[in-house]
């Protein structure tokens, strides 16, 4: 699996070819903090893409991002390894959430273990792309959106105070643009001894573009933005510097992320 480390400032992985899917990714800390607690991974071979955005004192959200990262490659990727496809969501979806209680164990374990990791955790966004379907998995506000003929279709839906607060009409969109606890989550992986993972599936067009992403670039960036960035005829490495250069360039205010996975101009079906 390639792995980009949360450290420092990185040029873009060199796109891979899974089959009928092309992958790029970045990551950058941003322009006001000087460490990266983001992190991201992807599989070409089986088409598996996963981006962590960890929070903690000291040095807690980089090892809880990296210990989801590494654990997940471990473990569900062994799993879609080892695995005939297509299955069934319900077993996709199992096999995921088994995954991630182990991860979310593990991280839970070493936070109570080290005083100075105490309370350490992080979001995911997780997906599994095939010739004819994403399956698609998310705890906190990292997101996937999918860019499908000039629509930008937002996958996810953020574990959130302030997504809460729009879902119950206490604020409006309008009102969410000033709110005070705009980066507080309300479910993230090794905070507590369970955690629940949101799945779901999603059809494959031709040329279809999903975008997994932090924070870091949801916050800085407006859809608008990002479509227009996802629209232009460049390739994806160059895509996902676009994007985090959007994101610096609006303030950089936190870690940025991005990974990009593009299935073929003619995905193809599946056994009959």
């Amino acid at each position: 699996m390639s792995v980009q480390p949360s450290s420092s400032r990185l040029a873009p992985l060199a796109p891979a070819s899974a089959p009928g899917w092309e992958f790029a990714a970045l990551t950058d800390p941003g322009r006001v903090r000087g460490n990266n607690e983001d992190a991201i991974a992807f599989d070409p071979s089986l088409g598996l893409a996963v981006l962590a955005d960890g929070m903690g004192g000291y040095n807690g959200g980089e090892v809880a991002s990296g210990m989801a990262i590494a654990l997940l490659q471990a473990g569900f990727g062994r799993w879609l390894a080892h695995t005939a496809t297509p299955l069934p969501l319900r077993s996709m979806r199992r096999a995921m959430q088994k995954c991630v209680d182990e991860t979310n164990a593990a991280i839970y374990e070493a936070s109570a273990a080290n005083p100075q990791l105490r309370g350490m955790g992080t979001t995911l966004v997780l997906a599994a792309f095939g010739t004819d379907r994403a399956v698609v998995g998310h705890i906190g506000d990292s997101r996937c959106y999918r860019w499908r003929q000039g629509a930008l279709t937002l996958l996810t839906r953020d574990h959130s105070l302030l997504q809460e607060r729009l879902d119950s009409g206490e604020i409006t969109q309008e009102q969410a643009e000033q709110f005070p606890y705009r980066n507080l989550v309300t479910r993230a992986l090794g905070i507590e001894r369970e955690v629940d993972l949101d799945v779901d599936e999603h059809g494959v067009e031709a040329a279809d573009l999903f975008l997994l992403c932090s924070d870091g670039l949801s916050e800085m960036v407006t859809d608008s933005a990002i479509a227009a960035i996802l629209s232009q005829k460049v390739s994806l490495a160059q895509k996902a510097t676009l994007l985090v250069a959007a994101a610096n360039e609006n303030g950089g205010k936190d870690n940025i992320s991005v990974l990009l996975a593009q299935a073929a101009q003619a995905p193809a079906p599946g056994p009959a």
